[in-house]
């Protein structure tokens, strides 16, 4: 059965920084694709990054490029968010999540494993 446990979340000024830890567990994962989601109060789950587990090819929402990093450390079976750079706009709470193809998806219902979610709260 997978597992995927979040840690890192939390309380930072804008333009502080905040890394998101996401441990994978029960399966092999070499075939998996890796993705960030995020959801505000009223609205809906929206992309923020995705990684291949092999080979790291990686996908960012736009509203995120240039401050926001995926990562994966296929020793310890986790990936990363190093978000830097924070702004409000970027406060949600933050999922971690498991697709079986590798196709780099944007959408929630293309992945089949989701984590709990972690709060990240950025204030002005």
């Amino acid at each position: 059965q997978v597992q995927l446990v979040e840690s890192g979340g939390g309380l930072v000024q804008a333009g502080g920084s905040l890394r998101l830890s996401c441990a994978a567990s029960g399966r092999t994962f070499s075939n998996y694709a890796m993705g960030w989601f995020r959801q505000a109060p009223g609205k809906e789950r929206e992309f923020v990054a995705a990684i291949r587990w092999t080979g790291g090819r990686t996908l960012y929402a736009d509203s995120v490029k240039g401050r926001f990093t995926i990562s994966r450390d296929s020793a310890k079976n986790t990936v990363y968010l190093q978000m830097n750079s924070l702004k409000p706009e970027d406060t949600a709470v933050y999922y971690c999540a498991a697709d079986r193809s590798i196709s780099l998806a944007t959408r929630p219902n293309e992945y089949d494993f989701w984590a709990q979610g972690t709060q990240v709260t950025v204030s002005s």
